[in-house]
């Protein structure tokens, strides 16, 4: 079973490196309409997550918007095709990086990099074409129980050189990776309660968020350099670097790290704010915070 799906599963990728952007772009779309307007999967929380986000929309723009969401990770199903065969010839040819030396200069500083950042567009592509031309790329995630799930979904990217740090050892591993001067990547957009998360402003509603970015930058000095990545009209990925964001460090500590929880959890809003569309509002993000 386990060679038949990875052998399926090859087969399929391969096909998808193959076709034209428009092609992938369409079967995206196709994908996503299924989604959202047939099978219906969280419909209802896409677009109440919308209207809270946007309350002003009326319920056939937020619709709009919610759909064009899942239209978006459609496209981002498809493109998982890519990192399987992941290489400079398959990687996509009109690949763009801006602000790069808002990179460069925080790994200049020699204690390695926390990269905030988001589901937007399509970050796993973004952190294959990261890795192909040589940054040293850790990514936080939760492994599967079937191991041969976690060997394909963890092979194809650590084949390019991305390396994943587990859960249960996250502490030690990222300490080990940023004191190489490597680049961690902290996802902070979906919802964190206690006693991992703290209690947050999202869109003006109170959620939960993570606090292990704060942690580890008043813990390591490491600069905190948000980066996302985006689609634009015609396909083409984008990926951004912004300026690192300073650590305040004005008070007690816990309240310093609430401080700056809240001030990542803002940026990662006004990265939403400028694509709406690709950001995955499908996710619960705005559970209640209990004590």
């Amino acid at each position: 079973m386990k060679l038949l799906v990875g052998s399926l599963g090859k087969a399929l990728a391969f096909v998808i490196t193959v076709l034209p952007q428009s092609v992938r772009q369409f079967l995206g779309l196709a994908l996503g309409l299924l989604w959202f307007d047939v099978l219906r999967i969280r419909r209802r929380v896409a677009i109440e997550n919308v209207r809270i986000g946007y309350p002003q929309l009326s319920k056939r723009e937020a619709t709009s918007l919610a759909r064009k969401s899942l239209i978006n990770m459609g496209r981002t199903i498809v493109e998982y095709g890519l990192i399987s065969f992941y290489q400079a010839s398959f990687a996509p040819r009109n690949f763009t990086f801006e602000g790069e030396e808002n990179l460069k200069a925080a790994l200049a500083e020699g204690k390695g990099v926390i990269m905030l950042t988001l589901h937007l567009g399509n970050g796993d592509l973004a952190v294959a074409e990261l890795s192909r031309v040589g940054y040293p790329m850790h990514l936080i995630s939760k492994e599967f129980t079937t191991k041969w799930l976690n060997d394909l979904w963890f092979g194809m990217r650590e084949r390019l050189g991305t390396r994943f740090i587990g859960a249960r050892r996250s502490s030690f591993d990222i300490l080990k990776a940023l004191k190489k001067n490597e680049i961690v990547i902290f996802v902070l957009d979906q919802f964190m309660g206690p006693p991992l998360g703290v209690r947050t402003q999202f869109f003006g509603k109170e959620t939960g968020t993570a606090m292990g970015c704060a942690i580890m930058a008043e813990r390591t000095g490491a600069p905190v350099v948000p980066t996302y990545t985006y689609r634009r009209p015609d396909g083409s990925p984008v990926i951004v670097f912004e300026k690192a964001i300073p650590y305040l460090d004005n008070g007690p500590r816990e309240e310093n790290i609430a401080t700056m929880t809240q001030k990542y959890t803002d940026k990662i809003e006004s990265i939403v704010r400028l694509h709406p569309d690709q950001w995955m509002w499908i996710h619960r993000r705005w559970k209640e915070f209990r004590d």
